[in-house]
């Protein structure tokens, strides 16, 4: 017998003593109402110092829940019960013999509910259980057989006949109670393995996410940074059209890999939503500057409609609005052949409503239910035709029921479809929401001083490439411990960080170099290709200045290098002028 089930038994027997108190206090006054007389006061007492005792005993096994008694204090523990149950069920025949016929019922009746009770509550300890159950088993059928054979009245064996049916029925009982409890405990067993196993599985997933995410983004920086480089330098025509189709097939493959680590996050439930201020002119705007050249490469126009009502700025997930808007233009770009894609954007005081609709192919009635479905697409042959996982519209879908609103559709085949995103969200007044001045980039980067770690040489190399142009002025090295010992020796405008490096990573080597005296204050900024939510809020902890994933983008890069060395370069201004 596991200590687990004496620790339960003696818990319940706890949490019902004040019940059986007060249950012996109204069968007792009922007892004296019956038969008037001592004795019911004296069996009480005899009821309250049992009872005690029983707690008494019990109580180690709710001390110490994984004590494992030995055959002694088993013993102990069924003599307690055995003495409780028999003081208590006394009462039973001092009505049988004093109480006539009246009493004669209420005693069975009461001797009746205590086997119940003790039953139902004591099975998972036998030992226990067939201590209370005899000592009660003794009154219930003892009684009616002494009755008969001192009273010669056979008739009154029928009662104990009637006794012996209700104990049988009472074994099945709780024979199936014991079945069905046993039943629940390996279900809870099984659900239990099954939660831990799967959060086992859902632990390795994150981490060969996490390393899959590093391991593409670390060669595809390099591909889509020497891209990006080579067309800044003259290149013919058909040199420009080549590197062209290299940074769109590298835009691809890292929109799959965001695609799939967004399905992860929101299939884990561990997408986060930030809060923060939108023009919204503003940021159609861009969306509506990086489609248009794709839909008029395809012969389609693009339109943007606003309606005059619509608030200058919205607070909400800026970035979440965006990657919603980007999958239906990318959507309705792909799809659409000849005619126009228009965004239609209105506003009902509480909720932005944008309406993105065009004049594609449209989708049939039986498949527009699977549209939003993972990893599926309206037709078996879009994948082969127009690429994709068939994860955009699902993930746009949960992103826009996160936010608390909603992405519906409307198609109708060989016309056209219409994917309407609305959400809740609060007006901004303008004045607070509009955008800081951008900082100079050429001007503010020009002689600057820069402290870049990273592991990859051809990471170096591209840093080298896309910086220096700037005026900046590079001190590359190989790992955190290094980047702690220039930190420690020369002061620098601006630290660029990577993250998983030999010898000392960038995390330690941040804190670190946040602790000394010559970069304490330096604004670092994490550039890795580490780009997990729990990555960022690693270097969030660490104190960094901006999070910045690779590939990178050099617009993105030099902006913020900019914006970092110009803010490090007020404060001693804001300090003098305080």
């Amino acid at each position: 017998m596991t200590a687990t089930a004496y620790a339960m038994v003696s818990q319940v027997r706890c949490r019902e003593l004040l019940t059986r108190l007060a249950l012996a206090a109204f069968i007792g006054a009922t007892a004296w109402f019956m038969v008037p007389g001592v004795w019911p006061a004296v069996w009480f007492g005899a009821v309250l110092a049992t009872q005690g005792l029983d707690w008494l005993v019990f109580r180690r096994f709710r001390v110490n829940p994984s004590w494992e008694p030995d055959r002694a204090y088993v013993i102990l523990c069924s003599m307690t019960t055995v003495l409780g149950v028999v003081v208590y069920a006394g009462i039973t025949a001092y009505l049988w013999f004093r109480g006539g016929d009246v009493g004669r019922i209420f005693a069975m009746v009461q001797c009746a509910g205590g086997l119940l009770h003790v039953s139902l509550h004591m099975h998972p300890v036998r030992p226990i259980l067939i201590s209370a159950v005899a000592s009660h088993a003794t009154y219930f059928l003892g009684l009616p057989i002494f009755g008969a054979v001192a009273t010669r009245n056979w008739s009154e064996l029928l009662i104990a006949i009637g006794c012996l049916l209700y104990l049988s029925h009472l074994v099945v009982a709780v024979r199936q109670s014991s079945v069905t409890t046993t039943a629940l405990k390996s279900a809870r067993d099984a659900e239990q393995r099954a939660r831990q196993k799967a959060e086992v599985a859902s632990a390795a997933k994150s981490d060969f996410l996490a390393v899959v995410s590093h391991e593409i983004r670390t060669p595809m920086n390099a591909v889509i940074s020497a891209a990006n480089l080579l067309r800044r330098t003259r290149l013919d025509t058909r040199q420009r059209e080549h590197v062209s189709m290299l940074i769109d097939a590298g835009d691809v493959l890292m929109g799959l890999l965001n695609d799939v680590l967004d399905f992860s996050k929101i299939e884990a439930g561990k997408m986060e939503l930030e809060s923060a201020d939108m023009i919204v002119r503003e940021r159609l705007a861009t969306l509506g500057r990086l489609w248009e050249p794709r839909a008029m490469a395809n012969g389609v126009r693009l339109t943007l409609r606003i309606a005059p009502e619509v608030p200058e700025a919205v607070r909400t997930d800026p970035l979440r609005f965006q990657q919603i808007l980007f999958n239906l233009l990318s959507n309705a770009v792909k799809f659409t052949e000849d005619g126009e894609i228009v965004v239609a954007v209105d506003w009902d005081g509480a909720r932005l409503s944008v309406a993105v609709s065009d004049t594609g192919c449209g989708i049939p009635p039986d498949r527009l239910a699977q549209v939003f479905n993972s990893f599926e697409q309206a037709d078996v042959g879009t994948t082969r035709r127009h690429g994709g996982t068939g994860l955009g519209l699902s993930i746009s879908r949960k992103l826009a029921e996160i936010m608390g609103g909603t992405l519906t559709l409307a198609s109708v085949e060989g016309q056209g479809s219409t994917f309407t995103l609305s959400l809740p969200v609060e007006a901004v007044e303008g004045a607070a929401a509009r955008p800081q001045r951008q900082v100079e980039t050429s001007d503010t980067l020009r002689g600057r001083s820069i402290l870049a770690a990273d592991d990859h040489e051809v990471n170096r190399r591209i840093l080298t490439l896309l910086l220096e142009p700037h005026g900046c002025r590079l001190t590359l090295v190989e790992n955190g411990a290094e980047a702690l010992d220039a930190a420690s020796n020369e002061p620098f405008d601006a630290i660029l960080m990577d993250m998983q490096m030999p010898v000392m990573d960038g995390l330690e080597a941040t804190r670190r170099i946040r602790q000394g005296k010559v970069n304490g204050g330096t604004p670092v900024i994490a550039l890795t290709a580490n780009a997990l939510d729990a990555h960022r809020a690693a270097w969030d902890a660490a104190g960094v200045h901006a999070f910045l994933t690779k590939p990178i983008d050099p617009v993105m890069l030099a902006g913020t290098l900019a914006e970092a060395c110009a803010a490090e370069r007020r404060e001693p201004v804001d300090s003098a002028v305080a």
